[in-house]
């Protein structure tokens, strides 16, 4: 399954919660946060300034290496 900009944060840790340190990784340290269960990735990246493109591509090499 690979990852997309209109899943949510919440979808994406439901799959692996290891994938939580690319997140961190790229600045995004709202994990815990209540939007994260509703929030797509490129909302959420759009509200910390952080590229939803880049966010998908290292998610998605995260769980290709897996």
């Amino acid at each position: 399954m690979e990852i997309t900009k209109d899943m949510t944060i919440q979808q994406v840790i439901d799959r692996d919660m290891d994938s939580a340190q690319v997140f961190f990784a790229c600045g995004m340290f709202c994990i815990g946060c209540p939007a994260s269960q509703g929030e797509s990735i490129e909302e959420a990246s759009m509200v910390h300034g952080i590229d939803p493109d880049f966010l998908v591509e290292k998610l998605n090499e995260y769980f290709q290496a897996k």
